[in-house]
């Protein structure tokens, strides 16, 4: 039994889904390597315009599996080899998310948890189940949630994010959407049709266009203001002169549906 399922739809919707709820989806190294390469492989196949991530079960991701990071205290080192490789791994595979020049949309149904609510605060958007609940617990087990820290603090304010890792509380969906962590909360049972509906509008743009403007806010994003209307500025004239920018602009003016390139 594969831990990722991969399902692609003639759209270019691709829909990977954790698939190890006995381990609470857990980011074992196997599920790190198969998820890190998966979004790899998609960002460079043309035929994928838009990446879903869900998961099976209650729980969408517990974030690191506890038992393998304790096995790793057995080495002479204490784990320090091992638990460096190991959050370097993990820390590749949300670098690669964000990377990815394919939208990546997270879809909630269960807990998100550590390095778990890491993995949706690293996806471009994300929808959940308003059953869902996200938390970064380290605290309550002596491990401030350092790693989780980085994506979280990017998506909400600094009070907000702080509040979640010094207390290690649950926050249902509906605030973790009020706060920025989600797009929206909606009912369990249109979850996915909510997902379907939005990645389907996404994936009928330009690939080109999607890619370019992705890749341009997270750089702007860690740039000082005049740096980020410069580096800006040089995107759009890029993008200006893209095959795509010309069609789009004709179709517009035209009063015609456009005929993306992806060029």
């Amino acid at each position: 039994m594969s831990i990722l399922l991969r399902e692609q739809d003639a759209d270019g919707v691709l829909r990977l889904t954790l698939n190890d709820p006995a381990r609470r989806n857990a980011l074992s190294e196997a599920m790190l390597t198969a998820l890190g390469g998966t979004v790899e492989e998609a960002g460079r196949d043309p035929e994928v315009r838009v990446i879903v991530l869900a998961a099976e079960g209650p729980v969408f991701c517990a974030g690191h599996d506890l038992k393998e990071m304790t096995a790793g205290r057995a080495e002479q080192d204490r784990g320090r080899a091992y638990f460096t490789r190991i959050l370097g791994q993990c820390s590749a595979v949300m670098q690669g998310i964000v990377a990815c020049p394919k939208p990546v949309i997270a879809e909630v149904r269960g807990i998100a948890t550590a390095a778990g609510c890491q993995l949706v605060a690293s996806c471009d958007l994300a929808l959940a189940a308003e059953t869902a609940m996200f938390c970064t617990p380290g605290v309550h087990i002596g491990l401030f949630c350092s790693t989780p820290m980085v994506a979280l603090s990017r998506n909400v304010s600094n009070k907000h994010a702080m509040e979640m890792l010094l207390t290690g509380d649950m926050m249902p969906a509906a605030r973790a959407a009020e706060i920025g962590l989600l797009n929206r909360s909606v009912a369990p049972e249109v979850l996915r049709d909510e997902v379907t509906s939005l990645v389907r509008k996404i994936a009928s743009k330009s690939a080109l266009t999607l890619a370019t403007g992705k890749r341009a806010f997270y750089a702007q994003r860690e740039m000082p203001l005049a740096e980020a209307y410069a580096h800006a500025s040089q995107v759009m004239v890029e993008n200006m002169l893209a095959r795509d920018a010309e069609e789009g602009i004709g179709a517009f003016v035209e009063k015609r549906a456009p005929v993306w390139v992806d060029a």
